[in-house]
């Protein structure tokens, strides 16, 4: 815990919102990896808003595909600027209260840690750093396309409470444009509303959601794909027939389910609006994310280990994480890591300081067991 909290602090401290660079984190990073035989790379890129972003890829051991990955992003959701210890890093009552404590420095800091209580060993040890996790998991995608990673096993950290997650549901997400005929409420022959219009597609979305249900998997919780709108916007006053109207529509589907067929069923709900609007109606659909659901056996090596050294069994949940992004790179791979995902995104987000320390505990074990090294 001597060295685990302070970088814990330090990186708490450094205020890296996906809207940010997260380049400061990586600084801070690499100069503790690089005295304990990391050699270090980073891919850089730009972003939708001009804003640089980086991966840091740190590996230590033989130049060889396998071994073991630890994968954590830097970056945060945003914070409330009322909260006064969002970036304080403030040690109490046994917690370690700001952002990013829980989601998910804190996996960060352990797994630095793992790295400085062990060597290299026989096979490679890869500490993965990405960017924009919070806003699609755009650096994992990023270094999935690169293709030059290829671990055997993978620990993804996430806020888990330190239970084994191995399988998830995917993540969809589109936003839908309603264009109508803009016009005078008090002659509503003169136009289209596309807000009237909206709520028949959130009809349609209900029988969609519907027919989703149909399928099931009782390993998850909802055992079905679920569905949210979860903003709308439109028009520009009362008296004013709605000329247009936006929304997103989300849905995530079970594994084995084509991620796809909300979308499919939308697009025709969208076409039947379109023609029954006699051509007065114009709906566009912008995809955000399409990302499938993510599976690791339960006989997995990894699993395994995760689940005797935590002493949880693995579990199965409904939110989305990096882990398809590291099964596309060929590996066994299990979510994990310290904090609450009921504190994560919130104000007051906090680590139990006993669950930081068996965290990085646990990752240290996994280093010993899948890169053949001793401390």
């Amino acid at each position: 815990m001597k060295d685990l909290v302070p970088l814990l602090q330090a990186l708490i401290r450094i205020d890296s919102t996906s809207s940010r660079p997260n380049g400061p984190v990586l600084d801070l990073l690499e100069v503790e990896l690089r005295p304990l035989g990391f050699t270090t790379r980073r891919h850089r890129w730009t972003d939708a808003d001009g804003v640089e972003k980086q991966n840091l890829v740190c590996r230590r051991g033989p130049d060889l595909p396998g071994g073991l990955a630890l994968i954590g992003h830097t970056d945060c959701v945003p914070f409330d600027p009322a909260w006064g210890e969002a970036l304080t890093a403030t040690v109490r009552d046994g917690h370690v209260f700001g952002r990013g404590a829980a989601d998910t420095k804190g996996f960060l800091a352990a797994a630095v840690t793992a790295a400085r209580r062990t060597r290299a060993g026989e096979l490679p040890l890869t500490l993965l750093f990405t960017a924009d996790e919070e806003v699609g998991c755009l650096g994992a995608k990023q270094a999935r396309a690169e293709g030059r990673l290829r671990p055997r096993h993978a620990i993804i950290g996430e806020p888990t409470s330190l239970v084994p997650v191995r399988a998830h549901k995917g993540y969809c997400a589109v936003e839908v444009e309603v264009r109508g005929v803009e016009g005078h409420s008090a002659y509503p022959e003169v136009g289209a509303s596309a807000i009237h219009a909206m709520g028949r597609l959130l009809a349609d979305l209900e029988k969609i959601g519907g027919e989703l249900k149909e399928v099931t998997d009782t390993a998850f919780d909802p055992p079905f794909t679920t569905w949210n709108v979860g903003v709308v916007s439109g028009g520009k006053a009362r008296n004013i027939i709605a000329g247009h109207c936006q929304f997103s529509y989300e849905w995530r589907p079970l594994p084995g389910q084509e991620p796809r067929q909300a979308l499919w069923l939308l697009e025709a709900a969208c076409a039947r609006l379109e023609q029954e609007g006699g051509g007065r109606f114009k709906v566009a659909i912008s995809p955000l994310h399409v990302d499938p659901a993510a599976v690791t056996s339960p006989d997995a090596e990894v699993v395994r280990y995760l689940e005797a050294a935590s002493g949880h069994p693995s579990v199965t949940v409904p939110f989305g994480t990096e882990l398809p992004e590291v099964i596309g790179m060929g590996a066994e791979g299990v979510v994990f890591g310290a904090g609450d995902i009921r504190v994560a995104h919130r104000t007051g987000e906090h680590v139990a300081l006993a669950d930081l320390s068996r965290c990085a505990d646990v990752l240290t074990g996994a280093v010993e067991r899948f890169c053949g090294t001793a401390r």
